[in-house]
């Protein structure tokens, strides 16, 4: 009970892990793109970060728009460097699971990949997605500019009427912006890939409510 408990509150900096110097070797190129997994990205691309829970089939969501050049999966949210995901379950991080997602504006808007994020999970959990149970799998957006912070607002407060009426509570998804990035470990990237786990565990998808904000769509 007392450790179901510590999982579902976040942690001080005080009290986190203190983490490493180095960071996750990954692949060099993402598994279904082909497109390289690190940076620096093609001029003119932004970056997008969203927490949805399990970070396997939330990568799935995003890697399957049009117009997004490369997704990983990491963690964010939280105070230690380069975290395990041992470290990151155990709460002990502050960290949530979440996708880096480097898309061309240019054919596809920061709006798109917000309604893909609100469309397929429910983010009125607070420390839990589902079944899975954790600081680690809050919803959360950490934004990467000025427009994408005021963006996303806007979204949350255009979609929460949506969400009342389907009689689901208040959006408790976490907006802030991004402090740093840390790519898990090379076995989460892709992994619910045709070539890794393509019947893995998966706990995202349609929750039967439309964001009015974008245009993208997800099967």
């Amino acid at each position: 009970m007392f450790l179901r408990h510590k999982k579902l509150e976040l942690i001080t900096p005080d009290q986190a892990l203190p983490g490493r110097p180095l960071e996750m070797p990954v692949a060099d190129k993402h598994t279904v793109l082909g497109t390289p997994l690190k940076g620096p990205w093609p001029a003119g691309f932004q970056v997008a970060v969203f927490g949805m829970g399990c970070f396997w089939g939330a990568e799935r969501i995003f890697w399957e728009l049009p117009g997004v050049y490369s997704t990983s999966v990491g963690y964010a949210g939280g105070f230690t460097k380069n975290p395990t995901y041992e470290e990151t379950c155990s709460g002990s991080t502050g960290h949530t699971e979440v996708v880096q997602v480097v898309y061309d504006p240019s054919k596809i808007q920061y709006e798109d990949l917000l309604k893909a994020f609100w469309e397929n999970h429910n983010p009125t959990q607070g420390m839990r997605q589902g079944n899975d149970v954790g600081t680690q799998y809050r919803s959360a957006i950490y934004t990467t500019t000025d427009d994408q912070a005021r963006i996303a607002r806007e979204s949350l407060e255009a979609f929460q009427p949506v969400v009342t009426a389907a009689r689901h509570g208040q959006i408790t998804t976490e907006i802030r912006p991004l402090g740093a990035y840390f790519y898990a470990e090379d076995y989460h990237q892709q992994y619910l890939s045709s070539d890794k786990n393509p019947n893995g565990y998966c706990n995202h998808g349609p929750n039967g409510m439309t964001c009015p904000v974008g245009v993208a769509r997800t099967n």
